[in-house]
């Protein structure tokens, strides 16, 4: 009797212990490896948990058999008389997605959900679950689902994949195809995000907490839905708001960018009206910037008037003489394009210069206009 009362007491005492101390970290047993990977989409990140079965020689004996059963299936555990595949091993698979995506074009909120997939003969059931803590689908509940999306599967993998495995492919900057490969299966899927609408709901979030205390992100900002011809009224004021306001800077720069969106908006005069201003404040290397990027906007007078004004408001410094150089070569005056050219060589500050003047010069003698 009292070494039954030594012993409970032992168990208990180690019982207690384990409640009270974390244990040693050992591997997952039963063959099924914990796997992970994520993928980021413009501003979205995805993640995707599994646990990874493997095939273990049982080729041709996966598919729609106990191990991946066709359909809806009673399991004869939990709660789920109707269950799909786990869409893995062991605990439930997860997917979670950082903002708002859209899966074969289906719309899906920003979470993390539980994965399954309803498997067919020549189709599969996606299934996006807002349970994302159950062990494998033995207490699915279809009241639970955020999404279902039907897609066809590849049957006729070259190869074999040994262990379960989810793979990104065929990314682009609004999506990416996410694949689910096992044995000689496929089962993909695409993912897209509405970049603007989801970089600019992030800017607006940004923008109202310590990042928005410099205005080079109000810049950033503003810029972004100018190159993307998104939000261009909230840009606006981005823009002034990096101008303007008690941490604003008031540059070429910034002044330009504010120009750039009114005129976008048709707001010519305030553009033009912006831009002088912006024009005053400008160093030489800024102006001639400007007037490349209007003969790249098939802009040229425009151009040439711009290099006029920066050669007379910098008394023909470099590199004022390659902007009349560019400038009248894009409308097509070669001879005073020449003299200019020629006028700019003994100025250039270094051999890359030097040498682009040598062959722009070259080009010019012979009857041909620059290209951009």
């Amino acid at each position: 009797m009292k070494h039954l009362t030594l012993t409970l007491f032992a168990s208990l005492f180690v019982l207690g212990l384990s409640a009270q101390f974390p244990t040693v970290t050992l591997p997952a047993g039963g063959g099924n490896l914990k796997s992970g990977i994520s993928q980021r989409i413009g501003i979205t990140d995805i993640e995707i948990l599994w646990n990874a079965p493997g095939v273990k020689g049982r080729e041709g004996k996966i598919w729609g058999t106990p191990i991946v059963h066709y359909g809806f299936q009673d399991l004869g555990f939990g709660t789920s008389k109707s269950a799909p595949w786990r869409a893995g091993a062991n605990e439930n698979t997860t997917i979670s997605f950082s903002t708002d995506v859209s899966i074969e074009g289906k719309p899906l909120t920003a979470g993390k959900y539980g994965f399954f997939i309803a498997v067919y003969a020549d189709s599969c059931t996606l299934i996006f679950s807002k349970n994302t803590t159950a062990w494998g689908s033995f207490f699915y509940n279809p009241a639970e689902d955020a999404l279902r999306v039907t897609v066809r599967q590849q049957k006729d993998l070259p190869g074999s994949q040994e262990r379960l495995t989810y793979s990104f492919s065929d990314q682009t900057e609004t999506s990416a195809t996410l694949s689910l490969l096992w044995e000689h299966w496929r089962i993909p899927f695409r993912v897209s995000v509405d970049l603007p609408k989801v970089v600019v709901d992030n800017l607006r979030r940004e923008l109202q907490g310590d990042k928005g205390f410099l205005y080079q992100n109000w810049y950033n900002a503003a810029q972004f839905c100018l190159q993307q011809n998104t939000n261009l009224e909230e840009a606006l004021t981005w823009a002034e708001s990096g101008i303007s306001s008690f941490f604003g800077q008031e540059t070429f720069t910034t002044l330009s960018l504010k120009a750039q969106i009114q005129e976008k908006m048709g707001k010519t005069a305030d553009a033009e009206a912006t831009m002088n201003k912006a024009m005053e404040k400008a160093v030489p290397f800024e102006i001639h910037g400007y007037g490349r990027q209007l003969i790249a906007d098939k802009k040229p007078a425009k151009a040439l008037e711009i290099f006029e004004f920066s050669f007379k408001k910098f008394n023909g410094a470099w590199p004022t003489h390659v902007g009349m150089m560019r400038g009248y070569s894009a409308n097509g005056d070669l001879k005073k394009a020449l003299e200019h050219a020629k006028a700019a060589l003994p100025q250039a500050p270094d051999d890359i210069n030097r040498t682009s003047l040598e062959k722009a010069i070259k080009t010019l003698t012979e009857g041909k206009a620059l290209t951009q």
